[in-house]
């Protein structure tokens, strides 16, 4: 079976002996048919990804078809095609029992803990597969970026009316953005790099942008009357946007860093109380972000053609990654072809 190993820190090898998988109970085989590459992937091969050890196969963000499938509660069947939500939980820890399966206890990240989907096939729970039918492939391997966005927003108990501020214009960023326009609110979108800012307002519909590289605390009062943004979400994985990120903030407001970063983040704590700020962390997704995305995208409010900007089919992806890694090639979202 050929696959694509990251055999340490700037290093892919493709192989064709990799061994076929094997279900156990209550697992499916799929075919992968899509692979999304997302800052996961790209940090994991710079070496900037935490919980992360090498070699790993890297690649969760998935569509594919079931190949062989037992019963299951969810009537999926061999041929289906389907997305995979590649958060593997424990189901009795604190947070599963809480319905918060998303920040499980023992959480093993397909990809990222386990060996993950760029290869010919995998073996998953059938119960973290959802059917897709009547989206593309390139659509069913979306929807685990748009439900990061889709989850993050949730958290924030964003209401219609409220400005938010999105900092980062990945496709995080962007998917963030796209569920900031669907529960109502006004989206800033701010980034340091003029381009991505002008896609935040074809794609995503961002009402204003901020540069991040122009007096971008200037700027955001401009735009707010001087209130500032009652969210702020920071989807950047930089530890300098992420700390600089609280003085974006209104009084009684909250920041949602949905971005990682393998390093410590400080705060000016009698700010932080003064303005009575909420702090949010916001990790994967849940089933329920899934089936709001899958909606979303099978109603056609998610442009997904634009999202996705650069393909490869696997034998030519090692070759491409480091070309995705360069500021100047603009991916917004990479996609491997099986």
């Amino acid at each position: 079976m050929r696959g694509i190993i990251c055999e340490r820190i700037g290093r892919f090898k493709m192989v064709d002996d990799l061994p076929e998988p094997v279900p156990a109970e209550g697992e499916a085989i799929i075919r992968i048919r899509r692979v999304g590459i997302c800052g996961t992937d790209l940090h994991a091969f710079k070496g900037n990804q935490p919980f992360f050890s090498y070699p790993r196969i890297l690649g969760h963000e998935l569509a594919a078809v079931v190949e062989r499938i037992g019963d299951n509660e969810a009537g999926l069947r061999e041929g289906d095609q389907v997305s995979v939500i590649p958060y593997l939980h424990c189901g009795a820890c604190i947070a599963c029992r809480s319905g918060k399966a998303n920040c499980c206890v023992e959480m093993k990240v397909l990809g990222v803990h386990l060996d993950g989907g760029m290869r010919e096939r995998i073996a998953v729970p059938a119960s973290h597969l959802i059917r897709t039918e009547g989206l593309t492939l390139d659509e069913t391997a979306v929807l685990e970026p748009l439900a990061i966005g889709a989850h993050a927003v949730r958290r924030s108990g964003l209401q219609a009316g409220e400005t938010a501020l999105v900092v980062g214009a990945g496709p995080i960023g962007l998917a963030v953005m796209a569920f900031v326009k669907a529960a109502g609110a006004r989206c800033i979108a701010m980034d340091l790099n003029e381009e991505r800012l002008a896609f935040c307002e074809r794609w995503a519909g961002a009402d204003a942008t901020v540069s991040a590289l122009r007096q971008p605390q200037a700027r955001i009062a401009e735009l707010t009357d001087g209130d500032l943004p009652t969210a702020v979400f920071d989807a950047t994985g930089s530890a300098r946007s992420m700390t600089e990120a609280f003085s974006f903030v209104a009084h009684g407001g909250r920041l949602v860093y949905v971005g990682l970063v393998k390093a410590d983040i400080a705060f000016h704590d009698p700010e932080f109380h003064r303005r009575e700020l909420t702090l949010i962390g916001s990790r994967n997704a849940t089933r329920e972000d899934f089936d709001r995305v899958l909606r979303t995208v099978r109603g056609g409010s998610v442009d997904v053609g634009g999202y996705i900007t650069h393909r490869a089919a696997l034998d030519q992806t090692i070759e491409s990654f480091e070309g995705w890694l360069r500021p100047e090639s603009n991916v917004i979202k990479a996609m491997v072809e099986l």
